[in-house]
């Protein structure tokens, strides 16, 4: 499971407490792997009885005894495997693109109301990821630098998201435009496939004649 995974790694920069570990998931990686306390302590517990962590108990005077956790080398190992093995492929299901398929049930306006909800959510979207190096600043200033390769390999999701993003918010602002020139209303006829952008409609490119169409049959041909 990648939580536990990534809980390893955040331990193999360094021992941390639970509070740690879920400052870290905030300040670092929430933008594409959020992960709440409650969470973080079952993974903890399932860890520890998996030998992959260890718990060092800290006596604190008129406060709760404070837990850090450190990996083992069994967790080390474990992570390296990890990191070293494809994550297997899963189906992806995407509700938003499942309701623009079936969107011709909606009014214009509902319509266009769809795509402006996605264009104001990618800007969203863009605008707190360019804001996370500054916001997480003086977080990273907190904790020990880390090497080069780290940095290097770390702001890699960051620019990830950020491309990510940015192609969804130009794709979904190509669509506004194309709705409001009313393409969806000129489109393509029953039964033919979607024209590819700048090309003819499928009945267009074939001269209309039928050639190439499999299970068509030529007239004034009998067919017994």
């Amino acid at each position: 499971m990648s939580l536990d995974h990534a809980i390893l790694g955040f331990l193999k920069d360094r021992p941390r407490s639970g509070y740690d570990i879920k400052t870290a998931f905030d300040m670092t990686v929430r933008h594409f792997w959020p992960a709440d306390q409650s969470q973080i302590y079952r993974t903890l517990a399932r860890l520890a009885e998996k030998e992959w962590i260890e718990t060092e108990i800290i006596k604190q005077d008129r406060r709760l005894d404070r837990k850090i956790y450190h990996i083992t080398p069994k967790g080390s190992e474990e992570l390296l495997r990890w990191l070293t093995t494809p994550v297997s492929a899963r189906v992806v299901r995407l509700p938003k693109l499942i309701q623009i398929f079936f969107a011709a049930n909606l009014s214009n306006d509902e319509a266009m109301q769809c795509f402006e909800r996605f264009v104001n959510y990618y800007r969203r979207a863009l605008t707190e990821l360019r804001e996370l190096p500054e916001k997480t600043l003086s977080y990273r200033h907190k904790n020990p630098p880390l090497s080069a390769k780290h940095m290097f390999f770390r702001s890699l999701p960051w620019e990830y998201g950020i491309r990510l993003a940015e192609t969804s918010l130009q794709w979904g602002e190509e669509v506004l435009a194309r709705l409001k020139r009313g393409d969806h209303l000129k489109g393509s006829k029953n039964n033919e496939d979607p024209p590819r952008r700048g090309s003819a409609p499928v009945s267009r490119q074939l001269g209309n004649s039928g050639k190439g169409i499999p299970g068509q049959r030529k007239k004034g041909r009998s067919g017994n």
